[in-house]
């Protein structure tokens, strides 16, 4: 069940913010602006990922399963500007595997809300751990923040964080993770 905005509050808000900037709201170039951006709002937070919990039995047992190179984008919760994450996601298969355009809906379907990439990646590794059954998951996200790269410092960066659980506490599996996603 997704969240549902006001589109109408957040014209009238990008309206009055408009306002606010000194500029004129009913100026050519602005006149649609507060719907396109509650439009915006809309697509974002009304996000629906589809079906996520498809899986099949496990052909081979203890064998790792990893995606990686998912690019999602997010917005900063702290400064409400956009940031983007490379995603990986690994686990370890026992008795089913996961769907392969499921790790991409679950990334995203995390991603679609006012966040922080550090509980980006624990929310993306939740949710595989209860969809599989199975506390052996690895998600690795590297990405930029808009709120360090254009206002404050103003400097370009990577972030990298993980979330791992199970045996990637271990060093062999955390080590294989790591190289198969820096393939």
């Amino acid at each position: 069940m997704s969240k549902k905005i006001d589109h109408a509050k957040i014209k009238s808000l990008v309206r009055e913010l408009l306002i606010a900037l000194g500029d004129d709201p009913d100026r050519e170039g602005l006149k649609e602006t507060p719907r396109r951006i509650a439009n915006f709002w809309r697509e974002f937070i009304e996000y629906e990922p589809g079906k996520l919990d498809t899986t099949f039995s496990a052909v081979k047992h203890n064998q790792m399963v990893c995606v990686t190179g998912m690019r999602i984008w997010s917005m900063c919760e702290h400064h409400m500007l956009p940031f983007w994450c490379d995603v990986s996601i690994a686990y370890i298969a026992s008795d089913k595997v996961l769907g392969l355009s499921k790790f991409a809906r679950i990334a995203h379907k995390h991603a679609h809300k006012l966040t922080l990439q550090e509980q980006l990646v624990s929310d993306i590794s939740g949710e595989v751990r209860a969809i599989l059954g199975t506390n052996d998951v690895a998600v690795y996200a590297k990405g930029e923040h808009l709120c360090m790269t254009m206002r404050g410092i103003q400097t370009p960066h990577r972030m990298i964080s993980s979330a791992l659980d199970g045996h990637f506490l271990e060093t062999a599996p955390r080590l294989e993770f790591f190289r198969l996603i820096e393939g």
